[in-house]
């Protein structure tokens, strides 16, 4: 067994500068492209977009072809991966313990979840759509990590080695065959030639 070291939790970090585009500046923009929502307040306007935005990976949780998000700029999905080779530390036991005790995901068979981004089908065609990527916040990647364990075999599984545009629309032309199918069958009787 391998000792484990507990990290030092007052060590300095290093933090990346982060940019908030909600500023004034960006409500003052609004503001003058739409004067009809001149009253609303910053404040307002913050909790309306943040709502829009919880509602989205709310539902990009729940189904299991995730969102088509607006304006043509790509779409979200939660993927199922197969687990990697490194070794997958639980940090909270090990420190309890004293060795590193590795985290198995056994609820889940050993696949994880992913949060997926893609912007490289033909009907998001956006100016640098190579540069563009996702981040997701942190209640997004918590609510993922809480319901994926109960009911991880809905989502995609997706392969390390191929496109994910490619298995996505594989995906979605089984499921539109076996619920075209499912349609089929609900007025098919076998005694009526």
């Amino acid at each position: 067994m391998d000792s484990f070291n507990t990290p030092d939790l007052n060590a300095p970090r290093y933090r990346p500068q982060v940019y908030n585009l909600l500023n004034k500046k960006l409500f003052r923009r609004f503001r003058n492209k739409h004067p009809k929502y001149k009253d609303l307040d910053d404040k307002t306007l913050r909790a309306i977009i943040k709502s829009f935005n919880q509602k989205i990976y709310e539902t990009v949780v729940e189904e299991r072809n995730g969102v088509n998000l607006p304006e043509n700029i790509g779409w979200l999905f939660v993927g199922t991966c197969i687990n990697n080779k490194k070794k997958n530390i639980d940090f909270a036991k090990s420190k309890e313990y004293g060795v590193k005790v590795t985290n198995k995901n056994w609820d889940t068979d050993g696949r994880l979840a992913k949060i997926f981004y893609s912007n490289y089908a033909p009907k998001y065609k956006i100016k640098n759509r190579e540069f563009w990527y996702f981040v997701a916040c942190r209640d997004f990647k918590r609510l993922v990590a809480k319901t994926y364990p109960e009911n991880w075999n809905m989502y995609v599984t997706i392969e390390p080695t191929k496109k994910i545009k490619q298995q996505y629309a594989r995906q979605a032309y089984k499921d539109y065959i076996n619920n075209k199918t499912k349609e089929q069958l609900k007025d098919y009787n076998e005694f009526d030639l």
